[in-house]
């Protein structure tokens, strides 16, 4: 672990490592794409191919990975994967590849910089929901994912990073998310002897993903508990001093904040790959006696694929909208929009002179609806009862026009109370303002 510099880091213990390592996570991701070259090697290194690493943006990969899961999961097309710590993005865009339009990639990260990465760089690719998706989740907690939803589950260097609670449920939640038959293909540090105290509380060693790593024996506990059956460990046989390599700070595989971006305080003389090893774990979830329906979605909450809405638009009542659309002024110009963001229930009673936007597809909509309504100076949004779909997205019309120069545009969003439940409670017989497609 030479070429690099050392000093005091040992934690309580105590120490929040969820809190420490999603800090530290975080910290790295506003630095991606800075050292591509170190990047790069420690990438290669692990199984990762020249041209997998050229078909994906290069702020996807910042040498955080112990392995390349994506090349022996044996992924079909059509399938659906989740990503336990997806980062970046590397394998969730690898994956996207390999299972196509059908299939989906579907990235679960704790830290909102790595996710927000993560979808910026999805972008670049033209990916979005729900093909590729990246939600922000505390793995030590229940997942946002469907039950039997799922055919396989990946992970990459980050399962050594939860707490011994925390590495017990997202096993239990994994199994509970795959389909039975499902399998899980990871990718971790295990430890090949039980590691000395001073080691496993010291809090560099642990975002460096070496304190936190449990004995083989100690992780086929966690797996074999949830559930799972055939479960094979397979010892890579990489080199874990690679991290430490060159002159510059470690680019460890969770390296971070720059109070903890130094090589970690071990004893003296010690050697990461006599104590530890990067590992390929393998297991099934069985198909057990009774025929069990898939759920026919992945995501427990579909906006969680979106960002968090950080404005509140102003509620209109009915009333308030009605003198709005019966005003002569305001027809024919660019000074109001009515918008429905409900997707199957247009047709059975709208606002007239409503445009259907759904809410689902809103936010990717986002920069064609600005281009239609930048000039609207009243855009009123609704679902059924404006609880849910509407509030969100007049809330990211509103982020997305505050992100704007204000002599950009003239807009603002409203939602109507009520949505058109209590619209209809009230209107019905008004043809001006209750319309029915035929």
């Amino acid at each position: 672990m030479s070429g690099c510099n050392t000093k005091p880091s040992t934690a309580s213990p105590d120490f929040d490592a969820v809190k420490a390592v999603n800090e530290t996570y975080s910290a790295r991701a506003l630095t991606a794409g800075q050292d591509t070259e170190r990047s790069t090697s420690i990438a290669q290194a692990f199984g990762y191919s020249p041209e997998e690493l050229k078909a994906i943006p290069a702020e996807a990969n910042m040498g955080l990975s112990c392995g390349n899961p994506t090349a022996v999961a044996k992924l079909k097309e059509g399938e659906r994967v989740l990503d336990l710590g997806s980062g970046g993005g590397i394998d969730v865009f690898l994956v996207a590849a390999k299972v196509g339009p059908t299939g989906q990639a579907i990235g679960l990260d704790g830290s909102a910089d790595m996710i927000s990465l993560a979808r910026k760089n999805a972008a670049k690719q033209g990916l979005q929901p729900p093909h590729v998706a990246f939600v922000q989740a505390s793995l030590e907690k229940d997942l946002p994912i469907e039950s039997n939803s799922i055919d396989c589950i990946i992970s990459n260097c980050v399962i050594n990073l939860l707490p011994p609670s925390g590495k017990a449920n997202v096993f239990k939640e994994a199994y509970r998310v795959l389909k039975p038959g499902g399998r899980i293909v990871l990718d971790d540090i295990v430890a090949k002897k039980p590691l000395p105290d001073n080691v496993k509380s010291n809090l560099a060693g642990y975002v460096s993903c070496i304190s936190g790593a449990v004995t083989e024996d100690e992780y086929r506990a966690f797996v074999g508990d949830a559930g799972f059956k055939d479960v094979l460990f397979v010892d890579r046989k990489g080199d874990l001093s690679v991290y430490w390599q060159g002159d510059t700070a470690p680019n460890t595989c969770c390296s971070g904040p720059t109070d903890l971006s130094v090589c970690p305080d071990f004893p003296e003389n010690f050697d990461a790959n006599e104590w530890a090893g990067s590992y390929q774990i393998y297991a099934l979830k069985p198909l057990g006696n009774e025929p069990v329906e898939a759920s026919p979605t992945t995501l427990l909450r579909w906006w969680d694929a979106y960002p968090t809405v950080k404005s509140s638009p102003q509620f209109l009542t009915a009333d308030e909208v009605v003198d709005l659309v019966r005003n002569p002024e305001l027809k024919g110009n660019d000074k109001l929009a009515v918008i429905d963001v409900r997707r199957n229930d247009h047709g059975g009673g709208h606002v007239r002179g409503s445009e259907q936007w759904p809410a689902q597809t809103f936010y990717d909509d986002l920069p064609a609806f600005f281009e239609k309504h930048k000039n609207t100076e009243q855009v009123i949004f609704y679902c059924q009862s404006s609880n849910g779909r509407g509030p969100r997205s007049a809330g990211w019309y509103q982020d997305y026009l505050d992100s704007r120069a204000p002599d950009n545009h003239a807009s603002k969003a409203y939602v109507l109370q009520g949505g058109i439940k209590g619209w209809k409670a009230k209107f019905t017989g008004h043809d001006d303002l209750l319309d029915y497609d035929k």
